[in-house]
C-alpha cells in the first residue's frame, strides 16, 4: 500500500476574525499548521504529504519550517484556489504517479489520531474509501424553505463527517476532474466520491472522532488556548559525601563535603526545573537528562536549568516567580542566598525569585548531615499577558 497525505491549508480564517490564515496561529505554544503535520507525522503510514497553502503564505510557512519543522515528509507544496475544492483538487494534481491512497486532511483539524488515519486508509484500500464520523448528539430539523415546516430525521441514522477523507487516488482524481468539468461544488471529497464513483464508507473511532474537532470560530480557539498560569513543585534530595564541590543554585558554598550525583547534583536547582517541567507537563529532570547518558556527567546543573527554559519559551510561557527551599543543617548558607537568588533571577529571566535555607533541628538526614535536599514552587504566565 502507497499511501500520501493532501493536507489543505489555504484558508483565510475570516469565520475565526484572524488577520491571517489561521493555521498559522499558536495552541499551547504551536501552531495548528505544525500540529496537524506532526498528526500525519505519527500516523507513519504516509511516505509524503502534498501542503496546499495560498502563495501569500509561503514566506509564513518557510518561517514555520525554521522554527517548528522541519517536516521532511512534505515533499510537495501546491497552491490553493478559490474554493476548497480547488484547493484539493491542485493537492491532488501533485500526488505522483503510481502512489495508490490518497488522504485528504483538514490543517484546521489537528487533533486527529493515528489510528483515525490507519483505519482511513484500510476501509479505502479495501472498499474504495474511508471516511472518518461520529454520531450526531443534538437532535436535527429539516426545514423545507417553502413551506417552513420541519421534519425530524431519525437521529440514529444521522453522521457528523470530517476530516481525513481517504479513497484510491485515481478514482477520486476522477470525481474531481468531472466536477471541475461541469461546474459542480460539493461540500466535502465525499460528496464528490458519491455522486461520480459510488458509495462512500464510514467509520467511527470514539472518543477520538469527537476530539477531532475543526477549528472554525474564535471560540473553537479558546476552547484550546492554554491556561493563564501554570503551577509545578519540585523536591530532590541529594547525599553528601567527600572529595565534591557543594553547588546550590549555581553558588559553590566552602565545605568539606559536596554532593553525590551523575551531573554537579545541585540539588536546589534541581528541585527548582522539576518544578518547572511539572508546571509544563513536561516529566522529570530523570526523563530529560538520564543519569545513564554520559553527556550529562559531572554538568552544571545551571546549563541544565538553560535547557529547561528553552522549554518554558517554547509552550509560550515565562516564570512569573519562584521560591526555593534549601534544608541544610550545615553548612549555614544565609550568608549566600543573595548570590543564589541573583543566579537564578538571571536563568529564569525573573526578578520575582526568593531563595531560603532552614534546618530541621537535627531531625532526619539532613539534621543528621547526611545529606540536603530542597523545594521549589514555581508560576508560569502566558508570555502574552
Amino acid at each position: 500500500m502507497t499511501a500520501w497525505a493532501v493536507l489543505v491549508a489555504a484558508g483565510k480564517g475570516t469565520r475565526a476574525g484572524f488577520s491571517g490564515n489561521k493555521v498559522f496561529q499558536r495552541l499551547g505554544g504551536k501552531t495548528v499548521l505544525s500540529r496537524a503535520l506532526e498528526a500525519l507525522e505519527k500516523a507513519e503510514a504516509f511516505e509524503g504529504i502534498v501542503l496546499v497553502i495560498s502563495k501569500e503564505d509561503e514566506a509564513a510557512y518557510e518561517d514555520l519550517k525554521r522554527d517548528e519543522g522541519p517536516f521532511e515528509r512534505v515533499k510537495f507544496i501546491a497552491h490553493g484556489g478559490e474554493t476548497r475544492q480547488e484547493s484539493v483538487f491542485n493537492g491532488l494534481k501533485s500526488v505522483p504517479e503510481g502512489v495508490e491512497l490518497v488522504a485528504i486532511h483538514d490543517a484546521a483539524r489537528p487533533f486527529a489520531t493515528a489510528a483515525i488515519f490507519q483505519e482511513s486508509l484500510c476501509l479505502a484500500q479495501r472498499v474504495g474509501s474511508g471516511v472518518i464520523s461520529h454520531p450526531v448528539a443534538d437532535t436535527i430539523k429539516q426545514i423545507d424553505p417553502e413551506t417552513g415546516r420541519t421534519h425530524t430525521p431519525n437521529r440514529s441514522e444521522l453522521r457528523a463527517v470530517q476530516t481525513p477523507q481517504s479513497f484510491r487516488l485515481q478514482e477520486i482524481l476522477r470525481a474531481h476532474s468531472l466536477a471541475a468539468q461541469e461546474g459542480y461544488t460539493g461540500t466535502d471529497d465525499a460528496q464528490l466520491y458519491e455522486k461520480y464513483i459510488g458509495p462512500v464508507r464510514l467509520f467511527s473511532i470514539l472518543p477520538d472522532a469527537y476530539r477531532n474537532i475543526k477549528l472554525t470560530t474564535r471560540e473553537d480557539f479558546l476552547r484550546f488556548q492554554r491556561p493563564l498560569f501554570r503551577v509545578g513543585t519540585g523536591y530532590d534530595a541529594h547525599r553528601l559525601v567527600r572529595g565534591r564541590r557543594l553547588v546550590l543554585c549555581g553558588v559553590e558554598v566552602p565545605h568539606d563535603r559536596g554532593l553525590d550525583g551523575h551531573s554537579d547534583a545541585d540539588v536546589a536547582t534541581h528541585a527548582l526545573m522539576d518544578a518547572i517541567l511539572g508546571a509544563l507537563g513536561e516529566g522529570d529532570i530523570g526523563r530529560h537528562f538520564p543519569d545513564t547518558d554520559d553527556r550529562y556527567r559531572g554538568i552544571s546543573s545551571m546549563k541544565l536549568l538553560k535547557k529547561v527554559m528553552d522549554l518554558v519559551r517554547k509552550q509560550g510561557y515565562r516564570v512569573e516567580n519562584a521560591d526555593v527551599t534549601i534544608v541544610a543543617q550545615k553548612p549555614k548558607l544565609l550568608a549566600y542566598l543573595d548570590a543564589m537568588r541573583l543566579q537564578l533571577s538571571a536563568a529564569l529571566d525573573c526578578p520575582a525569585v526568593n531563595v531560603k535555607a532552614t534546618t530541621t533541628e537535627r531531625m532526619g538526614f539532613e539534621g543528621e548531615e547526611q545529606g540536603i535536599s530542597a523545594q521549589a514552587v514555581v508560576l508560569l504566565a502566558k508570555e502574552d499577558m
